[in-house]
């Protein structure tokens, strides 16, 4: 099964939020098949962003950790039809638009999960429902991958 994952799983791990919140991630990652996981460009970009921002780390050393994430998993481009999809999406289910691409590209890709805390646990489009890894009572397709 494939799985995207949303930028707070990566911020994370990146060690935003906290050392508990990072070993969480970590942990959630660890229990995951390698080759099934797959990163959106939007993603990518959105971290490089908290990184500098909230992180406060140097433009040098946010660009170290986005290609350190590229070497680890394959990176899901932003293509028109994504956006395009990502478009409609934001406009039928009240979502931001840069949530939307997220979703979309994961759905290109063919993925069944997005892991993220941010969009509604359990919603479903094109085929890829989003589970919260955080929660206590996690998705069952999930718990079928962590176990």
């Amino acid at each position: 099964m494939r799985i995207a994952l949303d930028t707070n799983i990566l911020a994370y791990v990146e060690g935003i939020n906290g050392p508990s919140r990072k070993e969480s991630a970590i942990a959630v990652l660890e229990k995951l098949p390698v080759d099934s996981i797959f990163l959106p460009v939007q993603v990518l970009g959105e971290l490089f962003h908290v990184l500098v921002r909230k992180a406060l780390f140097s433009s040098k050393h946010a660009r170290t950790a986005i290609l350190t994430w590229c070497d680890i998993y394959p990176v899901i481009e932003t293509s028109p039809s994504v956006l395009l999809a990502a478009t409609e999406l934001a406009a039928d289910h009240n979502l931001t638009i840069w949530d939307a691409i997220i979703l979309s590209a994961a759905a290109e890709a063919g993925c069944r999960l997005l892991l993220s805390e941010d969009l509604h646990n359990g919603f479903s489009w094109r085929g890829v429902t989003v589970a919260n890894p955080f929660v206590a009572k996690k998705h069952d397709l999930l718990v079928g991958l962590l176990s």
